[in-house]
């Protein structure tokens, strides 16, 4: 059969090159003080890691893991975590203090709001990242402003909003909106909490960086307690790539060289890791990102996660709508004695799908043999998100919109 837009692989031996970039930042210990602080949140409980046995047996491998982020907080996605972390540290360097000494209880006490005054925290989003600032600002007894770009689901607009935060729908990109949440800051004195990084502003998406780290502090911890001491793939979805090179870079850290398969994910309408992975320099996708993986849909790479993944990830694919809506359906419907598992378009579905596809289809045959992806491989991929749009969930897993065949 004969399938039009198909998956566009760069497959690298990554062992082979001198890495440069460093993962410092990144590192065991110093995630280990970000799930400290993760910790002291009244809201806080460890994520699910789902186990697909039947699905893993499908597809002739040993085993596959799904790190569920839907649970995160009752906020139904990851990127709290990195904006409840980024606005933390903030505030506590302007206590001249370290987080570690500071509970997230303290922070949003009357006495810290006397020493510091009031803030807003200003940010652009496709949804889930916004949700989380707004969320920790409003918590922290702060104010938050945030853009989306058009296309945005007045869904996710509404959600943030109901977090407390001023936000509205640009007449423009993802691009468009981070530059505006600039420009804003400078005339009025706000601070940018963005989970990207740019020449002069790079500290605070660090920090967003190092709040990902949580989520795989707590899957490695899960996976010990089914006696597997790491996955064999790992495959990442990526935006600008700041939660895939946070993931990354604590993989590097913590095995180096004999580190996870690593895989970086994105869709075909905002692919530019994808692209700079071809060219050898950072790309930026410009115009409309009409993908249904509107967390996703992000035309420049992050600044300080863009060396670790051109430096450590063994390769990079290139995918079409369908393949997330594949692994939606696939996560939504599970084979007898597996979980169910509610995932978005920019969730783990994305490398649910991806994997189906390369296991079943003989045109994928090369890229499941380079990967080595066999009976012995143990695949970890993270949902990062569960149906933050309704709506289009129920329009992808209900009635088949963005079919594969």
């Amino acid at each position: 059969m004969d399938y039009k837009n198909n998956i566009k692989a760069n497959l690298l031996d990554s062992r082979k090159v001198k890495p440069k970039a460093s993962v410092d930042f990144i590192s065991k210990d110093v995630v280990k003080k970000v799930n400290e602080f993760h910790k002291g949140f009244s809201e806080y409980e460890v994520t699910p890691l789902h186990k697909l046995d039947a699905l893993a047996k499908n597809w002739g491998l040993k085993n596959i893991f799904v790190k569920d982020e839907s649970y995160r907080f009752g906020l139904n996605a990851f990127k709290v975590l990195g904006g409840a972390y980024a606005v933390g540290k903030y505030l506590a360097d302007k206590l001249g203090m370290d987080i570690s000494e500071l509970s997230f209880e303290y922070l949003r006490s009357k006495e810290v709001k006397e020493k510091i005054g009031e803030i807003t925290f200003v940010t652009a989003t496709d949804g889930n990242h916004g949700r989380g600032v707004a969320w920790a600002a409003n918590q922290l007894g702060q104010k938050s402003v945030v853009y989306m770009p058009k296309g945005s689901s007045l869904t996710r607009l509404n959600n943030i909003r109901k977090e407390g935060a001023d936000a509205s729908i640009i007449d423009g990109n993802y691009e468009d909106a981070v530059k505006l949440s600039e420009e804003m800051a400078k005339k009025n004195g706000w601070v940018v909490i963005q989970d990207t990084a740019w020449e002069g502003y790079e500290e605070i998406p660090t920090w967003i960086m190092q709040g990902y780290g949580t989520i795989i502090y707590e899957a490695m911890e899960q996976l010990k307690e089914d006696g597997i001491e790491k996955p064999t793939h790992v495959f990442l979805q990526a935006g600008v790539g700041s939660f895939a090179g946070a993931i990354l870079g604590y993989l590097v850290d913590r095995f180096g060289e004999e580190r996870p398969t690593t895989i970086i994910m994105e869709p075909d309408d905002a692919n530019c890791i994808y692209l700079s992975s071809l060219s050898g320099k950072r790309e930026i996708v410009e115009g409309d990102m009409p993908t249904i993986m509107a967390g996703l849909a992000c035309g420049a790479p992050n600044t300080i996660s863009y060396d670790i993944l051109m430096d450590y990830a063994d390769g990079f694919l290139s995918l079409p709508d369908y393949v997330a809506a594949r692994g939606m359906r696939i996560l939504a419907s599970p084979l007898k004695g597996d979980p169910q598992v509610v995932s978005g378009e920019s969730g783990g579905a994305v490398g649910i799908g991806a994997v189906s596809l390369i296991m079943e289809r003989e045109e994928y045959k090369g890229i499941r043999e380079k990967l080595k992806l066999n009976e012995k491989s143990v695949v970890l991929v993270i949902s990062t998100e569960g149906d933050t749009d309704p709506d289009k969930y129920r329009e992808i897993v209900w009635d088949g919109d963005y079919c594969s065949l």
